[in-house]
């Protein structure tokens, strides 16, 4: 299993279809203590809105109270950069898995107070995505 990383998230393949990663996902979000507030199936919405068929991908809004609680007590804005996203999407036949880079996103923001509530995140979303992909 290897863990891709961009400037802004971290990506993993996982096996098994689309619909069977993304219940692992939210099993392996909900054992991290993240639960999903938001949904967006954005295959559905570019289908209804624009015509366009596109292969499945669903982005997940997880929010971790006792984190978002901290961190929203260090920074008030923060909440213009929550809840945290992970992405399950196909591409090319193959399901990934994407989460938001919490220490790079909330290391933008400047606040020392935010590291070790970025690092604890980080550190989750890491086995949320390792979880995935191990299935």
């Amino acid at each position: 299993m290897t863990i891709t990383d961009t400037d802004y998230a971290d990506r993993v393949e996982a096996p098994g279809t689309f619909d069977e990663v993304l219940g692992r996902t939210r099993m392996a979000l909900a054992a991290e203590g993240f639960g999903v507030l938001t949904e967006i199936d954005v295959q559905a919405t570019m289908k209804e809105k624009l015509g366009v068929d596109r292969e499945p991908y669903v982005i997940l809004g997880a929010c971790n109270p006792p984190l978002a609680h901290r961190a929203l007590e260090a920074e008030l804005q923060l909440g213009a950069l929550l809840p945290c996203n992970v992405v399950v999407f196909t591409q090319d036949g193959t399901t990934h898995v994407s989460a938001i880079s919490a220490e790079k996103m909330l290391g933008m923001v400047g606040n020392p107070d935010l590291e070790p509530v970025a690092r604890e995140a980080g550190e989750r979303l890491t086995r949320v995505l390792e979880r995935v992909a191990r299935s």
